[in-house]
C-alpha cells in the first residue's frame, strides 16, 4: 500500500461487415405527392403569362405616328427594351407599343420623351438574361420546396418503418490476432480461461469424456484490467471468428428491437461455429429485474431472449459466450446459474510483479535510460490497472518530447506519475516564503515520523513542489505487496498521517488547514479499525462492517448498532487519533534538530529522495546543528 501525505491548499477543489438485415425501402410516395412538382409549375407559369397579358398594348403605332403622340402629350408613360420596341400607357390609359428603327437607335428617344412630360417606367440593359433568371426564379422557389417537403416526409416514413431493423453495425466479426502472450501477468485468468480454447479446439475430448465444455464465461473486474483483451486473447487462440459488442448497443426506445438483435446475433453465431460472442459492458442488460423502482420493458425484454439463448444452446454448437462487467452485484441471479455463465474469472487490479510485466509490455518500442527501474515504478504504483500504466508510460514519453529527448529517464516517469496522482504543477501557483516554510516543516514531519517508526513503510520521496490541490508531498513505497495489515503497522500510519501536524504545533505553534486531508485519512482509518477490525479493546472483537444495502448503483450507508455503540465507536476514534498524535509529536520533539536539518534541506532543494533524508536523520545531533546553524 503506498501512502501519500498531502499538504493541500484550502481553496475549492479490423472492417464492418454488412448486416444481413436490410432496412426497408422508403415507401412509394402516394399518387397525389407526384402531382405536386407539376402543380407548382403550373401555377408559376400562370403567374407568368398574366403578367405578360398584363403588359400586352391594346394599340400599337408606327414609329412616326409614336412621335406624334409624343408630341402632342398623348402619351402618359414609356418602357423601352433593349430589343427597340417601346411599351407603355397613352394619357387616357390605352396600352400601345411600337418599335424604333434600327437605323436611328434607341439614343435619341429618351430625350423627347422627356421634353414632353412622359414619365419612363424604365430603361432596359443588355442584361437580357438575366431579366428572364429573374423572372424564373419564383418556379425555382417553388419547385424547391416541393423537393424539399417530399423528401423530409420520405425521412420520416424511413425512421418510423425502419427503427425496429438491425443496426448497419450491430457487430464486428473477426478472427483477432491478439494471442495470451501478449497479455503481461493474469497467469491464473489465463488458466481459467484456457479450457474454453480447448473446448473451442477439441470438442471431441470432451464429447468422448461425456463432459460438456464451458457455455458461458463472465470476467469480472475493476475497469481497465484488461477484460476485452483477454476475450480477444481467447478467440485469437483458437482461431474463431469473434462477435463483439456492448450490451447498450442492445437497448432502444422501442419495445422489443433488443431482442430481436439478440436473436439475430444468436443465429449469426450459429452459423460460423465454432464462434465467440463477447458481450462488453452487460450489466446494462442484464440487471437485476424487477429491483428497480421504475421498470425498462425493452431491457427486461433483450434480458429474457439473453436468458432464453444461452438457456437454449446445443452443448454441441461450439458457441461461448463471454460477458464482462465491473459491477457483477448488480446482474440478474438468472444470468449467473450453471448452464449460463458457468464460470466467473476474477480480473483483479495486477499485483507488483504484473505490475512490472505491464510496464515492460508498454515500453516496448520506446528508448528507456539506463537509470529506469521498471521494478521500482511497479512500487510506486499500487492500485494502478493496465490501462493506467498504459497512460503512465505515454505520459512520461510526452514528458520526455516536452523537453526534446527522445529517452525516457527515471525522473520522466516519476514526473508522469505525479501528474496522474497530483494533478499537473502549475508554475504560477507559488507560495508566498511563509507558506513554503510551513509546507516544509509539515513535510518534513511526516517524513521524519516515518523514518522513526519501526513497522512503518520507507520513504521514497519528499517534495514541496505545489501539484494540483496538494501543495507538498511525502511518498511511502512498501517494499513487498502487503495482503494483511497487522494493529502495530495501522497505528504507525495513524502516527505518520498526523506527523506533519504536530511538526507545525512544535516549530510553528499551531497548525493550518493544509492537514484537512491527513485528518480526513486518519479519521478514516481510525474508523474501521474500531468498527470493523475489533482493534479497540473496549468494544471488543466486533467487526459491524461498512457495507449497506446497494440501491441504484450506490452503496448506502446502514449503522446495525445502537446510539450507545456508535458514542463507543466515537470515543475510541477520538483515543486512538489522540494517541497517535501525541507520538508523533514524541518523536519529533526527541529529533527536534533532525527536524529543522530536514527542512532546510527542503527549502534548498524542494525535492528532496529517500536516501537523501536518511542521510540527514542519521548525522550526528551536533553536525545537524551545526547544519542548521550554517544555513
Amino acid at each position: 500500500m503506498t501512502t501519500e501525505h498531502h499538504y493541500q491548499s484550502n481553496s475549492a477543489n479490423s472492417g464492418p461487415q454488412s448486416d444481413r438485415r436490410r432496412a426497408p425501402s422508403s415507401p412509394a410516395p402516394s399518387g397525389w405527392r407526384r402531382w405536386l412538382p407539376l402543380a407548382g409549375l403550373g401555377a408559376v407559369l400562370l403567374l407568368l403569362i398574366t403578367r405578360s397579358m398584363g403588359r400586352t398594348s391594346n394599340l400599337s403605332y408606327s414609329y412616326s405616328s409614336f412621335l406624334s403622340q409624343v408630341r402632342a402629350n398623348h402619351v402618359k408613360t414609356a418602357f423601352i427594351d433593349p430589343g427597340g420596341s417601346v411599351a407603355g400607357t397613352l394619357a387616357n390609359g390605352t396600352g400601345y407599343s411600337s418599335q424604333i428603327p434600327t437605323a436611328l437607335g434607341d439614343g435619341q428617344l429618351p430625350g423627347v420623351l422627356k421634353a414632353h412630360h412622359v414619365a419612363i417606367t424604365g430603361v432596359g440593359t443588355q442584361a437580357g438574361f438575366g431579366t428572364i433568371i429573374v423572372s424564373l426564379l419564383p418556379l425555382v422557389a417553388l419547385v424547391a420546396f416541393f423537393v424539399y417537403a417530399r423528401r423530409r416526409t420520405g425521412d420520416a416514413a424511413r425512421g418510423i418503418v425502419g427503427i425496429g431493423a438491425s443496426k448497419a453495425k450491430v457487430y464486428d466479426e473477426q478472427r483477432p490476432s491478439t494471442r495470451f502472450s501478449d497479455i503481461a501477468g493474469y497467469a491464473a485468468a489465463k488458466r481459467e480461461v484456457s479450457e474454453v480454447v480447448d473446448f473451442l479446439k477439441h470438442p471431441e475430448k470432451y464429447a468422448g469424456a461425456g463432459a460438456i465444455g464451458p457455455r458461458g464465461v463472465l470476467m469480472v473486474g475493476p475497469p481497465g484490467t484488461g477484460k476485452t483483451l483477454l476475450a480477444r486473447a481467447v478467440a485469437g487462440e483458437a482461431e474463431v471468428p469473434f462477435f463483439a459488442l456492448t450490451g447498450s448497443s442492445f437497448v432502444e426506445m422501442f419495445v422489443g428491437v433488443g431482442a430481436s438483435r439478440v436473436r439475430e446475433l444468436f443465429a449469426s453465431a450459429r452459423e460460423r461455429a465454432p464462434s465467440i460472442i463477447f458481450i462488453d459492458e452487460v450489466d446494462a442488460i442484464g440487471q437485476r429485474r424487477g429491483g428497480a423502482m421504475l421498470s425498462n420493458d425493452e431491457r427486461e425484454q433483450t434480458l429474457n431472449q439473453l436468458l432464453a439463448e444461452m438457456d437454449g444452446f446445443d452443448p454441441t454448437s461450439g458457441v461461448v459466450v463471454m460477458a464482462a462487467t465491473n459491477r457483477p452485484e448488480v446482474l440478474d441471479p438468472a444470468l449467473l446459474r450453471p448452464g449460463r455463465f458457468d464460470r466467473q474469472v476474477e480480473i483483479p487490479l495486477p499485483n507488483q510483479v504484473e505490475r512490472t510485466a505491464i510496464l515492460a509490455t508498454h515500453a516496448r518500442g520506446k528508448h528507456l535510460g539506463s537509470n529506469v527501474d521498471l521494478t521500482a515504478i511497479s512500487r510506486g504504483t499500487p492500485g494502478f490497472s493496465g490501462a493506467d500504466l498504459a497512460n503512465l508510460v505515454n505520459e512520461a514519453a510526452i514528458v520526455a518530447v516536452r523537453h526534446s529527448r527522445d529517452v525516457i529517464a527515471a525522473t520522466d516517469l516519476d514526473d508522469a506519475r505525479d501528474r496522474i496522482l497530483l494533478g499537473p504543477r502549475d508554475a504560477s501557483n507559488a507560495l508566498l516564503p511563509g507558506e513554503k516554510r510551513a509546507v516544509a516543516i509539515h513535510e518534513a514531519g511526516h517524513a521524519l515520523v516515518a523514518v522513526c517508526s519501526e513497522h512503518a513503510d520507507p520513504v521514497a520521496k519528499v517534495t514541496i513542489l505545489p501539484a494540483g490541490q496538494s501543495l507538498g508531498v511525502t511518498q511511502q513505497l512498501p517494499t513487498d505487496e502487503r495482503h494483511l495489515y497487522p494493529e502495530s503497522y495501522l497505528r504507525d500510519s495513524l502516527a505518520v498521517r498526523l506527523g506533519g501536524r504536530a511538526a507545525e504545533i512544535l516549530v510553528l505553534g499551531e497548525a493550518s488547514t493544509g492537514a484537512a486531508n491527513d485528518l480526513a485519512g486518519a479519521t478514516d482509518l481510525a474508523n474501521r479499525m474500531v468498527r470493523d477490525w475489533g482493534f479497540s479493546p473496549r468494544l471488543g472483537p466486533i467487526g459491524f462492517g461498512s457495507g449497506g444495502p446497494n440501491y441504484l448503483g450506490q452503496q448506502m450507508q446502514s449503522r446495525p448498532y445502537a446510539e450507545g455503540t456508535q458514542l463507543i465507536i466515537d470515543e475510541e476514534v477520538s483515543r486512538m487519533l489522540l494517541e497517535a498524535a501525541q507520538r508523533a509529536q514524541a518523536l519529533l520533539l526527541e529529533r527536534r534538530a533532525s527536524l529543522d536539518a530536514v527542512v532546510e534541506l527542503l527549502l534548498e532543494k524542494e525535492t528532496i529522495s529517500g536516501d537523501e533524508l536518511m542521510e540527514v536523520i542519521r548525522r550526528p545531533v551536533g553536525m545537524a546543528l551545526a547544519v542548521q546553524a550554517t544555513s
